[in-house]
């Protein structure tokens, strides 16, 4: 498995990301965490698996983004049910497509539905380019580290105390780096 995972496992990260980005309910989240927790275990690099993920997402998205914009249109329009909810989608993503885009990758349903969105919304390009790949970026390193740093313990803790260990280890985790973060924004703040 090992000799697969170091052969194969980048490239099926990056399809498998790829494609849940571009519109594909896939579980490219779920690949991510492996591929973390792999290469925790030494089968891959973390750095790369960051950096993998992270072009997966952005190319992905701009694929569903193009998809959007060039035929979700008229799939929209042809459904009456759905063509009145355009105008209202357009001024949704003109005040807040950025933010939208940037936080629709931690979110899995809105993870596969947001780049087509904007497409069909005619959200900029290089607005949604510019957001897709810092949301893509802070995802893959995000989740990417935190499978790396926790996910041999939480799978640890899974085997040992089922699921609900697996529970409080990843919310221990969280806390952690919430808890960090305040820290380090409170020493900034200090003159």
């Amino acid at each position: 498995m090992s000799s697969f995972v170091h052969h194969y496992g980048l490239a099926a990260l990056f399809l498998i990301v790829m494609l849940e980005s571009s519109g594909v309910p896939l579980p490219g989240e779920t690949a991510l965490v492996a591929a973390g927790v792999f290469a925790q275990r030494g089968n891959l690099n973390i750095a790369s698996v960051i950096a993998v993920a992270a072009v997966a997402a952005i190319v992905g998205d701009n694929i569903g983004y193009w998809i959007g914009r060039t035929g979700g249109r008229s799939v929209i329009e042809r459904w009456s049910f759905a063509s009145g909810s355009l105008p209202w989608s357009e001024r949704f993503f003109r005040r807040h497509g950025p933010k939208t885009i940037f936080l629709a990758r931690f979110f899995a349903v809105l993870r596969v539905t947001a780049a087509w969105l904007a497409g069909i919304s005619r959200m900029y390009w290089w607005t949604f380019f510019l957001w897709n790949a810092a949301g893509g970026i802070c995802w893959a390193a995000l989740v990417g580290l935190v499978a790396y740093y926790v996910g041999q313990t939480a799978a640890d803790a899974i085997s040992h105390y089922g699921l609900i260990g697996g529970a409080v280890v990843l919310g221990v985790a969280v806390v952690g780096l919430v808890a960090l973060h305040f820290w380090r924004k409170r020493l900034v703040e200090q003159p």
